[in-house]
């Protein structure tokens, strides 16, 4: 009797996480609107583990609910944005810092891989693959650093994050990356405190292209119907 539950709860758990990342990294911009049966079909399981998985993405402010038949990528007021990027700046400093002082030879050649997918996405002009390095690049400071609680943590964040970074990234070009060499340099010498200034400088950086550029809400409803929505779509994202 309890294998059944245990499949369903293993499942509600795989579509959240599929969901969740294809906000975080990106693949889901701001605007996009949701239909639940349509991701039902798309990931080959029932309505419940989605709907499920949609509802606990509301309450950690992933999605917007307006209606079951309309929701929606929400995008980030202004103010809202920048409490996030104060946020971040102190928790992803404090990651970068302790991946310095913890980082060993295979965990620098990881980040340098990254660097290399992520130029090689952005020479190729594939958006959605340098989004995927970047967020890989960001979650793996905690990870080397032994933070487990500050990378859940930065989930939530960059659950709101993640669609907003899309809208701007193209346009921010190798802004987006530049700092990311200066964060492996610090890590490589085990200089915590240039790190933590390094991956500051990056989210300093590319929040000033994402003021500028980003898709931000223009009112307090938290969307609004961009010309830039888009049916949403998983197809691109990977399971993580």
């Amino acid at each position: 009797m309890s294998g059944p539950s245990l499949d369903k709860t293993g499942l509600a758990v795989e579509v959240y996480d599929r969901l969740a990342n294809a906000l975080m990294s990106g693949a889901l911009t701001p605007g996009t609107r949701l239909k639940i049966r349509d991701l039902a079909d798309e990931m080959g399981v029932s309505v419940t583990p989605v709907r499920d998985a949609v509802l606990r993405l509301v309450n950690n402010g992933g999605l917007q609910f307006q209606s079951p038949r309309d929701i929606r990528v929400p995008l980030l007021e202004r103010s809202r944005y920048l409490e996030i990027r104060a946020i971040r700046l102190e928790l992803e400093g404090l990651a970068a810092e302790r991946a310095a002082q913890h980082a060993s030879t295979e965990d620098i050649l990881f980040l340098e891989s990254l660097l290399h997918d992520n130029e090689t996405a952005l020479a190729a002009g594939d958006h959605l693959q340098g989004l995927r390095m970047n967020q890989k690049f960001h979650f793996a400071l905690p990870e080397i650093g032994g933070m487990q609680i500050l990378r859940a943590l930065l989930e939530n964040l960059w659950l709101q994050m993640g669609p907003l970074i899309s809208s701007g990234y193209r346009q921010g070009g190798r802004v987006m990356i530049e700092h990311h060499y200066s964060v492996v340099e610090a890590i490589r010498t085990a200089n915590g405190p240039a790190a933590r200034a390094a991956i500051r400088e990056d989210i300093l950086a590319g929040g000033e292209v994402l003021l500028l550029r980003g898709a931000l809400a223009a009112s307090t409803t938290g969307y609004r119907n961009d010309p830039r929505a888009r049916k949403g779509s998983i197809a691109d994202s990977p399971a993580r």
